[in-house]
């Protein structure tokens, strides 16, 4: 049974980090992938994964969870295994994989036997990469589908110094025995990371990946009851073009309050990913952390009402992958979904406007902003002929400027922003939507300029 332990510690977790861009090399070909920062599916387009935990380890015959889980509207599921102590064979996980899929969920599978190494009788890292290697028939060949989060919490408060090297290590022996997925690392300190070593030494475990795939995890409880902690940390990887999630977080936890709230509307100002922590099935004096009663999927605690319906809740935030629309954008929840009659739980899918005539259009918006930066997001739509490529341009009013940018060619004159297609993301059917982003500089002011859009 999971049992979440931490050690309320009063970290400044406010402490500035110099902004480090990281230039990312190619990665794989297909799959889900990183690139400049973001998370991506193999055709280029942005996946924010919103979802929860699902203890399947513990829970092998509630199979059913997959499709409820969908049905609340997650376009994520991460699924607890073990290689050790309860053990999962090569078959249950191609069923498990085959459970997401069904349910056009992208799939994180964790292995749970690493959690809180130092602490207790955990296993290593290098323990974890070898059940994956164990797995690799049933893994191969589902890059698009499934990520790889090598182990959970994998260090608690003792042993931090060998995190990065122990990350690393686990890394490049999945890599050498030929993995392409996505990997996932959760931080020290029982996930939360209030040594800040992941932090810190994120950079050198993202160039140990020859990849250059790996996403960071950082798991949100007691640590993080405040909202400038939890926006400090977060921005300081989206700051240095390093890929984030929350992998982790409650509304509440017995080393203190969380700030759920500032969790999930910071995870959608900066566009990353969460996963909640968990469906059902909790117990050691955390059953208040179960998001239904007992496996029910009509009965919803408050915490399952909070973040699948609540303020920037699953809900209102998820799309699909577009793995499962060839390609489109994904849908929001579908109309059949099982949900309270609440106006909170409203659908927010529908049918979508006819394409544009003609070429292109574009909208520019800005996603996230702090002192001296900011986020913006720009949104492509072909016309009813399509493109075969685009480019967009804009002028900015106050002085602004592009320090980085991802799924896009962008170069500046004076105050003149070009941005066109790269190759992944320039042919659009009609109505089809493609999006780039980047990070960029302001003072005084910072309007949204009117941008435009041509095709070829």
């Amino acid at each position: 049974m999971k049992k979440k332990i931490a050690i309320a510690i009063a970290a400044a977790i406010a402490i500035v980090v110099p902004v480090l861009v990281l230039v990312q090399p190619a990665s794989a070909a297909t799959g889900i992938r990183v690139a400049n920062g973001r998370i991506l599916e193999a055709n280029g387009n942005d996946f924010i994964m919103r979802g929860v935990s699902h203890a399947h380890t513990w829970y092998t015959g509630q199979t059913s969870s997959f499709a409820n889980i969908k049905a609340r509207g997650a376009n994520t599921v991460r699924v607890v295994l073990s290689g050790q102590r309860t053990p999962n064979s090569p078959t249950d996980v191609a069923n498990v994989i085959r459970l997401c899929k069904a349910s056009r969920l992208i799939c994180i599978l964790e292995n749970h036997d690493t959690t809180g190494l130092g602490d207790t009788d955990a296993v290593t890292l290098d323990t974890a990469a070898n059940y994956w290697i164990s797995l690799k028939s049933v893994l191969t060949g589902q890059e698009n589908y499934v990520i790889i989060n090598i182990g959970n919490e994998p260090i608690g408060n003792n042993g931090v110094a060998n995190w990065t090297s122990s990350t690393q290590n686990a890394i490049r022996k999945l890599r050498s025995n030929g993995f392409e997925h996505a990997i996932m690392v959760d931080g020290p300190n029982w996930g939360q990371d209030w040594s800040f070593t992941m932090r810190d030494n994120a950079p050198a475990v993202a160039a140990a990946d020859p990849l250059r795939n790996t996403i960071f995890s950082i798991h949100m409880y007691g640590v993080y009851n405040t909202a400038a902690e939890v926006t400090a940390y977060i921005d300081s990887f989206v700051n240095r073009g390093l890929p984030i999630i929350v992998g982790e977080f409650g509304h509440n936890h017995s080393d203190g309050d969380p700030d759920e709230n500032t969790i999930m509307s910071h995870a959608q100002t900066r566009r990353i990913g969460y996963i909640g922590w968990s469906w059902s099935g909790n117990g050691g004096g955390v059953e208040y952390l179960d998001m239904v009663n007992g496996f029910n999927a009509n009965s919803l605690t408050s915490w399952g009402e909070r973040i699948f319906n609540g303020a920037n809740g699953i809900r209102a935030t998820s799309r699909e992958a577009t793995i499962y629309s060839g390609g489109q954008p994904g849908p929001g929840p579908t109309s059949s979904s099982p949900r309270p009659p609440t106006p909170s739980a409203s659908p927010t899918g529908g049918q979508q406007p006819p394409p544009p005539p003609g070429g292109c259009t574009a909208t520019y918006a800005v996603t996230g902003q702090w002192q001296g930066g900011f986020q913006g997001d720009v949104r492509v739509t072909a016309g009813s002929g399509g493109t075969n490529g685009w480019t967009v341009t804009w002028t900015f009013a106050n002085g602004q400027g592009i320090q980085s940018s991802w799924n896009t060619q962008i170069s500046s004159s004076g105050s003149t922003v070009t941005a066109r297609n790269v190759g992944h993301n320039g042919r659009l059917s009609a109505g089809q939507v493609g999006s780039f982003g980047f990070i960029g500089s302001w003072s005084g002011s910072n309007p949204v300029p009117t941008v435009s859009c041509s095709a070829s």
